[in-house]
Order: structure tokens, then C-alpha cells, then sequence
């Protein structure tokens, strides 16, 4: 066994804010037979509404460097109670050994009326396994390219962008009793990717994975597959049609970095094509998919060095290119293409110092700032405590990851109205 990692955020599912002093009990997920042991019991939750950094046993890293019949990742059940909210249990965290695994819980504020105050109900969220590991359709081959519908149907965009939310439907495309979830498009493909590949895979793997995912997604986005259908949904979550997303389930931090800093890399094959590519792919051990990419090859290349380019033309074909959409939705200001660190002085360190403020306001650790413009080490020392809350790389600049969340949190915190969680 080997040590992985833990970090438990709670917030308030209407708000969006963090909730400080919830209860916070870790057990083991037991197999059939087996007893359930407590491993914490009664952690608080911080100002921020975190733990952090619980350590907790993981299986031997090998087991995840190829195809196992020992499951490579550990279970954990994590319960949440605070007064005044339902109580959450999560039923299956999954941690690698070495990784920060991040579990976010949204708490339900508990419904009371006069005549009634019943002790706090249980909501569970039972999480599937990763793809990897658990039995999951293989995905039914398409065209890698859609027929774009005429202007009279759904298709308005002239280009790729990357939207604010994906809206997902959690089952069969023709399952009318399954439920949609609005999810905010960069929580959707770290949710996808954290479901469907092994996060101790090398980075560069990882990066042509995701960046598969990115390009599938945005193709469904951008010719609107599913609304020209007739259906009130973006994507899906089952293996046959779309990807593996799974509704509360825990993302793993260097995912987390990576998506934060390619979520607008699409794959495109010229010279004609405007979409983004339906990059399918397969995991070709227990199925395959002839021209296109197998996630344990990909791990093959990464650990043969190969960069994520390099994976993905193999695959996908040398000629195709990676570009960027560009991010125009629930985005109040662009990033500006440079760096802002110490030393920088312009209106968009400024723009990054008022949203700072407005975020501090529900995360009080990050220190208020002055909003002159110029970058010294106070503005720094805000960026930095922000990035150690949300999971980046503790730099003090701010770069293109760095910008996009602060922007998503900035949102999330001011913009409420605009963020509901299901519909």
C-alpha cells in the first residue's frame, strides 16, 4: 500500500459559499462481507470549508501503469453533517496513490416548517467505478465529422467557443426519466477525465486525453447533436454515445491543473473543417477502435516520451492541428494573454484585484487587497492563498489557468441567480 491524499470542500449548494465548522466522518467502503471502520471522525471544516490533506492508504502505484485485476485507486464513504442541511454521504471516493483527490460536497439547506423539525435525512451519492476498472458499453462508432444542419437549425456559432455549461443527461439519450445536470463546462471535463482515465499516468497522457475529451465535447456542443435531435440536453453521460460523467463524484488535482490550463484545446482536421473533431477513442484492452486512440496506447507513448501532440497525431493522424476557442460565455473579462505577476501594472491587475475582494468576502483566508492596478506582494499573496484553496499551483502569478478560475469563482460567488445546479 502507499499513501494518497485527501482534500474534502463543503459548500452551500444555493449560495455556492463555503460552509466553515461542518462535521466531516471518513469509512472505509467495505466489500461484500466486510465491516466498515472509521478512519476520521468529527473533522471540522475550515474557514474555507476545507480539510485538507488527510492522508489516507492507496494501492501500489503499479497497479494503475497497466491493466490490473486488482483495482488500482481505493474507496472511501465521507459523510457530511452540519445543522440546518441535509446530511450528504458520498459512497465511493476513489484515491490514487501520490494524488491529491479533491471531493467537493454541495450541502442541501434542510426544509422546515412550522409544524415539523424531523432530525436531519441522509442523501447519498453512490459513485461508479472508472471506466478502467468498472464494466461500461464501449462507445458506438461515428463519424468523426458531423453534417452541420442548415441555418435554420439549432447551429448559430460560426466558430467553436467554449460555453459556460454543458447540460448533461444522466442516462440513455431516449431515457426521459433521467435527470439533467447544468455543469459548469470546465467541472464537466475534469469530471469526464478524473471518470475515465488513471490520474498517476504521465502528464503528457494525460494532457492528450483530456484534450480528446475537450474536442468530443465541443463537437457536440458546436453542432448541437442532441438539440437537432429534438432533446433538451448538451451531452450524455452513458459510455455508448458520449462519456462517463458521474454526478458528485471526486476529481484528482493534477487533472484539475491540466484541464484549468488547456480547456479551450480542440483537435481539428483541415483544411475544410470548421468543428472541432469527435475524437472517439477506446480503452484497447477490452475493446478496440480501429483509427482511433486507445487510452492504455496513449499511456504506452507517454511512458515511451512521447509529448501530447505527438500522442494524438498518432493516432488521429498527422494532419491534424490543436487550436483554441475562444471563451466568451459567463466570462466578465478575457484573459489578456500576459502574465501578471509582481511588477505588472494595468487594468487588468485590477480587474483581478476586485474580483479577489468580491471572492474574499466568501473566503475570508484570502487577505483583502488594495484596487490600484499595480501587482506587488500583498496582490500576490492574495493570488497565492487563492490558488492553495482551489487547487493550483501555489505561484503567486496569474496565469491563464489561474485567471479562468478565479473568474469561475468570482461568478459562483457573486453571480448566484445564474448557477442552478439541476434542472
Amino acid at each position: 500500500m502507499q499513501d494518497g491524499f485527501l482534500t474534502v470542500s463543503v459548500i452551500d449548494s444555493t449560495t455556492n459559499r463555503p460552509i466553515e465548522g461542518a462535521t466531516i466522518n471518513i469509512y472505509t467502503t467495505p466489500g461484500s462481507g466486510e465491516a466498515q471502520a472509521t478512519l476520521f471522525q468529527n473533522l471540522i471544516t475550515n474557514e474555507s470549508g476545507q480539510v485538507t490533506n488527510l492522508v489516507l492508504p492507496a494501492p501500489d502505484i503499479i497497479y494503475s501503469q497497466q491493466p490490473s485485476d486488482v483495482r488500482p485507486y481505493s474507496e472511501y464513504t465521507v459523510e457530511v453533517i452540519f445543522d440546518g442541511y441535509e446530511t450528504i454521504i458520498i459512497d465511493g471516493t476513489q484515491l490514487f496513490p501520490t494524488i491529491q483527490a479533491r471531493q467537493g460536497i454541495p450541502l442541501v439547506p434542510k426544509a422546515r416548517s412550522r409544524r415539523s423539525y424531523s432530525r436531519q435525512n441522509e442523501i447519498v451519492y453512490e459513485i461508479d467505478a472508472n471506466t478502467l476498472w468498472g464494466n461500461y458499453p464501449p462507445k458506438i462508432p461515428e463519424s468523426d465529422l458531423k453534417p452541420l444542419p442548415p441555418p435554420s437549425g439549432f447551429v448559430v456559432l460560426d466558430n467553436p467557443v467554449v460555453p459556460e455549461f454543458i447540460v448533461v443527461h444522466d442516462g440513455l439519450p431516449e431515457n426521459t426519466g433521467a435527470q439533467n445536470y447544468w455543469v459548469p463546462f470546465k467541472e464537466y471535463i475534469k469530471n469526464v477525465a478524473s471518470s475515465e482515465i488513471y490520474s498517476t499516468w504521465p502528464d503528457q497522457t494525460i494532457y492528450a486525453n483530456i484534450i480528446a475529451i475537450i474536442s468530443f465535447t465541443l463537437n457536440r456542443v458546436f453542432t448541437e447533436w442532441y438539440r437537432n435531435k429534438g432533446y433538451n440536453f448538451t451531452i450524455t453521460s452513458s459510455t455508448a454515445y458520449d462519456h462517463k460523467f458521474i454526478y458528485n463524484r471526486n476529481i484528482f488535482e493534477n487533472i484539475s491543473v491540466i484541464v484549468d490550463d488547456i480547456f479551450n484545446t480542440f483537435i481539428k482536421r483541415p483544411p475544410t473543417a470548421r468543428q472541432p473533431l469527435l475524437a472517439q477513442y477506446c480503452d484497447g484492452k477490452k475493446s478496440q477502435c480501429p483509427n482511433q486512440m486507445t487510452q492504455w496506447g496513449s499511456k504506452d507513448l507517454g511512458d515511451q516520451g512521447y509529448d501530447y501532440e505527438a500522442i494524438l497525431k498518432n493516432f488521429y493522424g498527422g494532419e491534424i492541428v490543436l487550436e483554441k476557442a475562444p471563451v466568451v460565455s459567463g466570462v466578465p473579462v478575457s484573459y489578456p494573454n500576459e502574465t501578471l505577476q509582481v511588477g505588472s501594472n494595468n487594468k487588468y491587475v485590477r480587474t483581478i484585484q476586485n474580483q479577489l475582494n468580491a471572492i474574499s468576502k466568501s473566503y475570508p483566508a484570502i487577505p483583502k487587497v488594495k484596487e490600484d492596478g499595480i501587482y506587488g506582494e500583498s496582490t500576490a499573496e492574495a493570488v497565492k492563498t487563492f490558488q492553495g484553496i482551489f487547487g493550483l499551483p501555489q505561484t503567486g502569478v496569474v496565469d491563464f489557468k489561474t485567471w479562468y478560475e478565479i473568474s469561475r469563482v468570482y461568478v459562483a460567488t457573486t453571480k448566484i441567480a445564474s448557477l442552478n445546479p439541476t434542472i
